[in-house]
């Protein structure tokens, strides 16, 4: 047995070893239990053990799950995303994949969810740590997740924070079949591959199409009075050559310093034949057709006038 190599091996997996891979170079049951009786290393599981006995950090985790099942468990789900640099969506447990046939006992900060899926098909061959690829990970996810709306918003989300794009996840969606929500998400990402960059955009999406009007052209970029560039989040053109514009705030946009300065962007963005009008992501949520019914009176243009333009 070299004690080097196992070393190396622990140093590579955040300090976790199974005791699969300790037998496999040689370290036998008796030396893993003097080590342990020595507390220079800590049992982890019934499968894991560590050569440090303090508490795992999250990367730690990480590696936890998977060590601990063998076989093809990858870390999937947000706990993928969070790896691949997704902000805002992060969960205190660390979700690992595994295959529905095996039996695995619970671990603490740790959420095992079975699929019959092949999940080295899912498996990120550039990751040292057995992850899942964004496009499956964030799928499944949206697929089995409570929230039809935080299914989406995730989508959105990868697609905004650029992990993936709306034409890996279609292609991937097709490999996946079948998948629960499938339907819904080619049109979701339809959407977003159309420059949709939230869920809010998505609900203005489907409020345009459920009353036959022309979808927004999304993130316009236009120079503001101080020549500074700035994205607008819908505009259409209407029959008398104006623009009418919508920004949709989110609830950030309700802090001072937040409030002030799309004030200023307004202010500056305005001018003649350009209307600029705002609404909140929660009122295209919860009161979309009173938004609706606030842009028709300002000119909204159908399908056919919008094709004309």
């Amino acid at each position: 047995m070299d004690d080097l190599v196992i070393a190396r091996l622990a140093a590579a997996q955040s300090g976790l070893v199974a005791r699969r891979q300790l037998r496999a170079l040689g370290c036998d049951h008796k030396r893993v239990r003097n080590q342990l009786a020595a507390r220079r290393w800590a049992e982890r599981s019934s499968t894991v053990v560590s050569t440090f006995t303090g508490p795992l950090d999250r990367e730690a985790t990480r590696w936890l799950g998977p060590l601990h099942v063998g076989g093809d468990a990858v870390v999937g789900g947000l706990s993928a995303l969070e790896v691949r640099g997704l902000r805002g969506w992060q969960r205190d447990e660390v979700s690992v994949l595994v295959d529905d046939e095996v039996l695995v006992e619970d671990l603490p900060g740790v959420v095992f969810t079975r699929t019959r899926r092949t999940l080295a098909r899912f498996r990120d061959r550039t990751s040292v740590l057995p992850l899942a690829r964004v496009e499956p990970a964030a799928l499944l996810f949206a697929g089995y997740d409570r929230s039809v709306r935080t299914a989406q918003g995730l989508l959105a989300a990868v697609v905004q924070q650029r992990l993936t794009t709306p034409t890996l996840l279609l292609d991937e969606l097709v490999s996946m079949r079948p998948l629960r929500r499938a339907a819904l998400f080619r049109g979701v990402l339809r959407d977003i591959e159309g420059g949709a960059q939230s869920l809010a955009e998505l609900d203005l999406g489907r409020l345009c199409r459920r009353h036959g009007v022309a979808p927004p052209h999304r993130q316009r970029r236009r120079r503001d009075s101080a020549g500074r560039l700035r994205f607008l989040d819908c505009e259409w053109r209407l029959a008398d050559d104006s623009v009418l514009v919508l920004e949709i705030d989110g609830g950030f946009h309700m802090e001072v310093a937040h409030w002030e300065d799309d004030m200023t962007r307004q202010r500056r963005l305005s001018g003649p034949g350009r209307v600029i009008v705002r609404c909140s992501s929660r009122e295209l949520r919860d009161e979309p057709e009173a938004v609706f019914d606030d842009l028709a009176a300002l000119g909204l243009p159908g399908r056919e006038s919008q094709r004309a333009s």
